[in-house]
């Protein structure tokens, strides 16, 4: 998980169907409420990428095809199931966000680069249609999946300084250090 990072540039190789439902099933572990599993995915491969590329161009008013699809040999759709009444459909949809972010981890120890993607029309009628989705159903974005390619330099990334993002609640004790040697 420290070395995770979106690869915007991946190389034609990609998981196959049988090894992604490897990844799915082991990513469908994420904490789910009543264990509604509000979620599932959309498996874009091959020339199913042109009937994205041209609903990308469609809901920003252009004709033709977007280039995005054609980034990665396989996009996987990230659709949120809001149709529980009984639990808060922000949480629905962050267990659908977690499903999409531990098969990033799952892809990514694996050796795939992945690159999550949204889109300012990724809510629009036309992307619903165009991803068959049913009523209650909202599209998150997407995984694009691919080789990794050979780092010619290596990536220098700046560690997240975790006690900027920790805190303690308002009038309780003061949080002791971190001691990175038992992790």
């Amino acid at each position: 998980m420290r070395d995770r990072r979106s690869w915007s540039k991946v190389t034609d190789l990609a998981p196959t169907g049988p090894e992604l439902e490897v990844f799915v099933a082991a990513a469908g572990r994420v904490a789910d409420h009543k264990t509604l599993r509000p979620w599932r995915l959309i498996e874009i491969r091959g020339s199913d990428r042109d009937l994205l590329a041209r609903a990308l161009n469609k809901a920003d008013g252009k004709k033709g095809y977007s280039s995005k699809p054609r980034r990665a040999p396989l996009i996987i759709a990230v659709v949120a199931d809001l149709r529980s009444k009984k639990i808060p459909a922000w949480e629905q949809e962050a267990v659908a966000s977690g499903v999409a972010h531990m098969l990033s981890l799952a892809l990514d120890e694996a050796g795939f680069g992945v690159f999550w993607r949204t889109d300012d029309n990724t809510r629009s009628k036309v992307l619903a249609k165009a991803h068959g989705l049913a009523k209650g159903e909202v599209l998150l974005g997407w995984l694009y999946v691919g080789g990794k390619p050979p780092r010619t330099r290596p990536v220098r990334r700046k560690t997240v300084d975790a006690a900027k993002h920790i805190s303690r609640l308002p009038g309780g004790k003061k949080r002791r250090p971190v001691d990175e040697a038992r992790l």
